[in-house]
């Protein structure tokens, strides 16, 4: 089958509706584009679950703040489009900005409380963007499953409750960090780094990994396992930490003590570029 190429939400629905008629499940990656192995590995996973795959590429501009990276976030569409080409993805839904916020758009989605903490805190009114983007993706798509990054956890939990406190007819998918062979997690953003930031950015994966190994050696204390993660950030040349933090799984709140399912996550800036890394623990 010929991968399509889609820009509006009308053949986006007649080319579902066709695959539906086949009785084909419909599996979507949303994205923002600047496709990497980590987003190759949800189109993979898709590929595998579902029998009609749609990639969504769409820089969303309601998820930036007014001193993000807004325009300088790449977008190499045509690399992009091969490399869909190459997994074998049914179709790519392309919108413009016209499409996704016609003039007197007015609607958007919040998610109280876990959208204010973590990434939510340095960056207000980013996720009203995601969720707002994510349930309008869900609107067009129609999909089954959605397949999303564990890298970006606290979206995942965020999309998580929108989808169960809005009803939402799909499946999440959360699928594991891909990770370059030094540690550091994939990310768009990771073009960003120069080339003395980039030998240090694995600081985040090293100081997750010390962690695991206190805590597999008993550690329990929250707070002893949070100054394990500074401390290493503040070792290494150029990082500067923005959190560092452990936190129930579900609520997103800071815990004291591990136990249950427990969210260690990472935000470090070198120079402009912020990066993100987490880990989830059952203890």
């Amino acid at each position: 089958m010929t991968m399509r190429v889609i820009s509006t939400i009308d053949a986006v629905r007649q080319a579902v509706r066709e695959a539906r008629s086949k009785s084909l499940t419909i599996g979507l990656v949303p994205t923002m584009g600047a496709l990497h192995a980590g987003h190759v590995s949800l189109i993979q996973a898709a590929r595998q679950e579902t029998g009609y795959v749609v990639v969504s590429i769409f820089v969303n501009p309601t998820q930036f703040g007014p001193s993000e990276d807004l325009e300088r976030y790449p977008r190499p569409l045509e690399k992009d489009l091969e490399n869909c080409g190459k997994q074998g993805v049914d179709m790519v839904f392309i919108p413009d900005g016209a499409t996704m916020y016609p003039e007197g758009y007015r609607t958007f989605v919040e998610v109280e409380e876990l959208q204010d903490v973590l990434c939510g805190a340095a960056r207000p009114g980013h996720f009203r963007g995601v969720a707002t983007v994510v349930l309008k993706l869900f609107n067009i798509v129609q999909p089954d499953v959605a397949f999303f990054g564990q890298k970006d956890a606290q979206q995942a939990r965020i999309i998580r409750q929108l989808v169960n406190d809005l009803n939402v007819g799909v499946r999440l998918q959360v699928c594991p960090i891909i990770r370059e062979p030094d540690g550091l997690a994939m990310s768009s953003r990771n073009q960003y780094l120069d080339a003395t930031q980039r030998k240090q950015a694995p600081a985040l994966f090293l100081a997750l990994e010390e962690l695991r190994g206190r805590v597999q050696k008993g550690e329990r204390d929250a707070r002893i396992l949070r100054e394990v993660l500074a401390a290493r950030i503040a070792s290494t040349p150029g990082a500067a930490l923005d959190y560092a933090v452990i936190v129930d799984c579900n609520t997103l709140k800071p815990i004291s003590k591990l136990n249950g399912e427990v969210l260690v996550a990472l935000a470090v800036k070198f120079g402009s570029t912020r990066l993100i890394d987490n880990l989830i623990l059952t203890v």
